[in-house]
């Protein structure tokens, strides 16, 4: 999984990706992108530990991108948002101080992606015209042809300022264009960075929509308080009537935002959380692991983490009944503890 942070120069964005991923923005990177793994907080994991003492433990973790930052006049910024074609999810970063307006930040960053993919589908589709006036197979010329349909479409929709989403398109429709990526049909939520003096954070709650929730937070206020410790930042908070977010709430709610769930695996040699789609299945999960266990699949043993760590061993939920034996086809539930068989 592999989160695209975007925003306007001077929104926070860089300062966002310092404190989820612990690395300093490098200057060098400042027309490029920078990426780091940010690791999933998994309290579930500290439970397990106690039960199966591992000699190993890990954390699942998902990629964090920093794109250069927008400019306001739109000036280069087709560019710029070409670095976010390869994320599967994008956070609009958009700040609530210094006159910001939410709303007009968003609208102005829908428009820049509306340019950067009007940009694509019409370079694409002249590319395609040339192609056509060319001898080609038969099958050669229908794939064309769908695909020139498809881009008019979606061309046509981008200039009404209206753009063509994947879950629009059929099948055929979809296969013919998803090699562009384009950013309008990517899925994304909106953080907003508050001031540092910032008490009330639902307000921002009025922007949120079904296809676009919201997080706030105060990020320069944030990686202030982390130079101090949990008792001062806890102390100075009271004292000024704050409430922190805390990072890993925010790292936690882009997963979840993002369509991932967290699935674990748990023995003595080792205990650790892995990620996937939510609603994915046992064979998906397999896929997770390593590729041999989908070529391999035999059935996979399920527990829940809740009744594993309430019960305190896997013979105790065994005896209550509470594990159960599923196919490749099983859809994982958040949570579930996997022991997979695969043929020898």
């Amino acid at each position: 999984m592999k989160i695209g942070l975007v925003g306007y120069s001077g929104s926070g964005k860089s300062s966002l990706f310092s404190w989820l991923s612990g690395a300093k923005p490098d200057p060098a990177a400042t027309h490029s992108s920078q990426s780091a793994m940010v690791s999933i907080p998994e309290p579930r994991i500290e439970a397990l530990c106690k039960i199966y003492n591992p000699k190993k433990v890990a954390y699942a973790a998902m990629e964090i991108v920093d794109t250069p930052g927008l400019n306001r006049d739109h000036v280069g910024n087709v560019t710029k948002l070409a670095h976010l074609r390869e994320s599967d999810y994008l956070v609009c970063v958009v700040p609530a101080f210094s006159g910001a307006k939410v709303d007009q930040e968003m609208q102005s960053f829908v428009e820049d992606m509306i340019l950067a993919d009007l940009e694509i589908a019409t370079n694409r589709l002249q590319k395609i015209s040339e192609q056509l006036k060319r001898h080609l197979p038969k099958d050669d010329l229908e794939k064309l042809r769908i695909e020139q349909e498809t881009l008019e479409l979606i061309q046509n929709r981008l200039e009404s300022g209206s753009p063509l989403l994947a879950e629009e398109m059929n099948d055929e429709q979809y296969r013919a264009t998803r090699s562009f990526r384009f950013l309008t049909e990517k899925r994304r939520m909106i953080f907003v960075n508050t001031g540092d003096d910032e008490t009330d954070f639902e307000q921002y709650d009025k922007f949120a929509s079904a296809k676009e929730p919201v997080l706030a937070a105060s990020v320069g206020l944030e990686l202030e308080l982390e130079k101090t410790s949990p008792d001062e930042a806890k102390s100075f908070c009271e004292e000024m009537g704050l409430t922190l977010a805390g990072r890993d709430k925010i790292v936690r709610a882009i997963m979840d935002n993002s369509g991932q769930m967290v699935f674990l695996t748990a023995g003595d040699k080792e205990v650790r959380s892995w990620l996937m789609s939510k609603n994915g299945t046992a064979l998906e999960a397999a896929g997770k692991i390593h590729s041999d266990f989908v070529k391999k699949f035999i059935r996979c043993e399920v527990i829940a983490c809740d009744d594993l760590v309430r019960l305190g061993s896997e013979r105790e939920v065994k005896a209550a009944g509470l594990n159960h034996r599923e196919t490749k086809d099983y859809i994982v539930r958040e949570g579930d503890v996997l022991l997979f068989h695969i043929a020898q």
